[in-house]
């Protein structure tokens, strides 16, 4: 697909970030949008129809525009940017009879899974970003159905991604582990499903060559590491350590999360710590994909991309280099 108009949308982001850099590797064409528009990024708002008239022309929607963060006020904005700019979006595939549709979604959208839970699992959304991405998935295979033979869609399903210069949850555990301050909760047995950025990129740039019909895959970089040896792995790339250093009992560290909540309250102001962060710490995020039955190969392995990382956060000065702030 490599002499196809392909449009970014969102692409000012983390994911859109290592993408554009992909695509620029591999001179694919492309022409990146994004309401935080900048030099060489059109400015575009899915939430406005006219807006999506710069698609005219394009072959080929990657969406990655999304609102995704826990703390979005009014929630409302979960369901106009979410699922109308979705809408909106099928509808200018429609006018300007774009026949491909890359859509980045969410593991999630099915909640506390149960572990190794595939793309075949129930949607079971527990708060409005997964439920939105879920409504975003039937606008984008309702556009797919209305002409099934000529029209591609493929849904990614990425679980939690982590890369140089993300401001999510994973760097902050890796942050909290550099500067030593960090305190295992828990027995650590429970697993957690990730994905380095640059293989989601790299998966994204696989998918052009999918054809028509509806292709879904959830994406995770394999192996699922538990806690204890996640935090074992990363405090031997930091400090030569082999161990998780101080242990806690998983009933205080619920305990210390709700006195958090309390100061949260308080000071109205978001803290480092709290009962939803200690619950999704200590509780299993486990994935299986469909990625297994493709010939893809991912750039790099997990443990290569969390050295990349750890180097590049904590090692390397970077402090001049651009961050993106997500969950």
């Amino acid at each position: 697909m490599n002499n196809k108009k392909i449009a970014i949308i969102g692409g000012a982001g983390f994911v859109g970030s290592s993408l554009r850099k992909r695509f620029n590797s591999r001179n694919i064409p492309h022409q990146v949008y994004d309401i935080n528009h900048s030099e060489g990024i059109v400015d575009m708002d899915i939430e406005s129809p006219a807006s999506l008239k710069q698609l005219e022309g394009v072959d080929c929607i990657i969406n990655l525009a999304a609102v995704h963060r826990d703390d979005i006020k009014p929630i409302s904005r979960y369901d106009d940017v979410n699922v109308q700019g979705s809408a909106n979006i099928c509808n200018a595939a429609r006018d300007f009879g774009i026949n491909k549709i890359i859509f980045i979604s969410s593991v999630a959208i099915y909640g506390f899974a149960p572990p190794n839970t595939d793309e075949s699992g129930e949607a079971n959304y527990f708060n409005d970003y997964g439920r939105t991405k879920y409504l975003a998935e039937q606008e984008y295979k309702k556009w797919q159905k209305e002409d099934p033979d000529k029209r591609t869609l493929i849904i990614i399903r990425p679980t939690v991604i982590f890369g140089e210069g993300n401001r999510g949850n994973v760097y902050n555990l890796l942050k909290q582990i550099a500067s030593k301050k960090f305190v295992m909760i828990g027995n650590g047995s429970n697993k957690k499903s990730m994905a380095y950025v640059e293989n989601v990129a790299a998966f994204i740039d696989y998918s052009l060559d999918f054809k028509n019909g509806i292709n879904i895959f959830n994406y995770i970089d394999k192996p699922d590491y538990d806690m204890t040896t996640f935090v074992s792995l990363v405090r031997n790339m930091l400090f030569n350590k082999n161990n998780v250093g101080i242990r806690i009992p998983s009933c205080l560290g619920i305990f210390i999360g709700k006195i958090a909540d309390i100061f949260a309250i308080v000071l109205n102001k978001n803290l480092p710590v709290s009962s939803i962060r200690v619950k999704k710490f200590m509780g299993t995020t486990q994935f299986s994909s469909s990625l297994t039955e493709t010939d893809f190969i991912a750039p790099y392995s997990l443990e290569e991309g969390l050295l990349k990382t750890i180097r590049y956060e904590f090692i390397d000065n970077n402090s001049d280099k651009k961050t993106f702030e997500t969950e």
